[in-house]
């Protein structure tokens, strides 16, 4: 035990103190800070330079319908020939939309034209269509002698109110919420077994290319060899994962305390129409907050921590056993590839369990019984846990990973032991089987 707690430590302090190690540490909230506000500001830029669009209308039918706004501009050219139009907009502008001269406005329906070298985005296409789809349904009123101005007025919008058989008010976006938050623990979950299962690997590549190895396992066990460096990693990932969890709860309260009570001082003093619009909306999403906060405490959030620790160490476990197996097979990285693939695949496959099953049915049969397999629960019982999931399923779950752990840190074990003073030879899956049987 003694030996095992020397290796943790070892394997901890060496991982801590490492430089690339702080800087990341320190550095990467920065940076994804940084990225965040570049992306903000790059798409502000986007805004402000408005698509440029130049109309032919032959017929002066639907240019009048089309207003410009922020994100796109039209032109009117249809006062020049069609041929100098068309040469015009293809040096100074992204399209021509060209509606040409018809015997009835019907005969629009397929006949409206978008020139342009480069592909239209689908929201473009989508807009253009609907206000032709507009005037065609005006003319078919019209054509059927029914007021128009009758109808725009007999249209109702309405809400669809949401409550609970216990009588309490339920409301919008709170499955989102729900789905966000599963998807934000189980993200994390894979990204930590990616990342520091390859520091396990790597660091197991490293010593043995040095030979470094070969005086280690003299005084100590490959097992507890392979369990130190484990453990000491998954204890070095804790302390990063802890710090930017610290940086990055920090940086939220600044930012919204900050930007809010600027907003907020710029709401007050603004005149302008569409910032009291603004205003009104978000002063009515503030009403609704408590009631969304509300919300947010029903939710099982003491389950939710818990069983993230419990899958956060059980699936690392797995999954870094596996990874030092690896680097305890071959000689360099290159050489690493080929296993690499079958230990990545149940993460992916949960993930996409997670965003198109979970996301639609958390209590669905595929979603239970990816929940209960052990190298995809870390991940799908984690999207499950927001909208409520039975205890005994995630004790099942649980003692299913754990036990799969046991079996797997056994044969991952076998294959450290053998492989660990193997050199300048590249292992295949038939050969790893047969030290298994050693």
């Amino acid at each position: 035990m003694n030996k095992l707690l020397l290796i943790i430590r070892r394997e901890f302090i060496a991982k801590v103190r490492n430089k690339s190690f702080i800087v990341m540490t320190f550095l990467s909230p920065l940076i994804f800070l940084g990225m965040s506000f570049l992306i903000g500001y790059l798409s502000s830029i986007n805004k402000d330079e408005a698509t440029k669009i130049a109309i032919y209308d032959q017929g002066n039918i639907l240019k009048g319908s089309l207003k410009s706004d922020k994100e796109t501009a039209y032109t009117d050219l249809s006062a020049m020939p069609f041929n100098v139009a068309k040469d015009t907009a293809s040096k100074s502008y992204e399209g021509l939309l060209f509606v040409p001269k018809t015997a009835t406005i019907q005969d629009l329906k397929s006949k409206v034209e978008f020139i342009s070298d480069e592909s239209a985005s689908a929201d473009f296409i989508s807009d253009i269509e609907e206000v032709v789809d507009s005037i065609l349904t005006q003319d078919n009123l019209k054509a059927n002698n029914l007021d128009i101005d009758k109808i725009q007025k007999a249209k109702v919008e309405s809400s669809l109110k949401l409550s609970k058989y216990s009588g309490d008010v339920s409301l919008k976006g709170i499955n989102e919420i729900k789905i966000g938050l599963g998807f934000l623990f189980g993200y994390l979950i894979m990204m930590f077994i990616i990342i520091y299962g390859n520091f396990v690997m790597r660091s197991v590549i490293e010593e043995k290319t040095n030979r470094i190895i070969e005086i280690v396992i003299s005084s100590v066990k490959p097992f507890q060899l392979m369990m130190g460096k484990i453990i000491g990693n998954s204890l070095a990932g804790i302390l990063q994962f802890a710090i930017w969890a610290i940086v990055g709860i920090s940086i939220f309260f600044i930012a919204t305390t900050f930007f809010g009570a600027e907003t907020a001082a710029s709401s007050m003093s603004s005149t302008n129409p569409e910032a009291m619009k603004l205003a009104a909306e978000n002063s009515g999403f503030m009403a609704k907050l408590p009631l969304y906060l509300e919300e947010l405490k029903n939710l099982p959030i003491i389950t939710i921590v818990i069983s993230f620790i419990f899958y956060f160490i059980g699936g690392y476990f797995l999954y870094s056993s596996l990874y030092a197996a690896i680097g305890a097979a071959v000689d360099n990285e290159t050489d690493s590839q080929q296993f690499l693939l079958p230990i990545i695949m149940p993460l992916m496959l949960g993930v996409y369990i997670g965003f198109f099953t979970v996301a639609s049915d958390p209590h669905g049969n595929i979603a239970t019984i990816f929940s209960m397999i052990p190298f995809t629960s870390p991940i799908v019982m984690l999207m499950r846990i927001p909208f409520g999931v039975p205890m005994w399923q995630i004790i099942v779950s649980l003692v299913l990973l754990f036990g799969t752990f046991v079996g797997v840190v056994w044969f991952a074990s076998k294959i450290y032991r053998v492989g660990i003073l193997m050199y300048g030879k590249k292992p295949t899956w038939k050969e790893l089987y047969k030290w298994l049987k050693y």
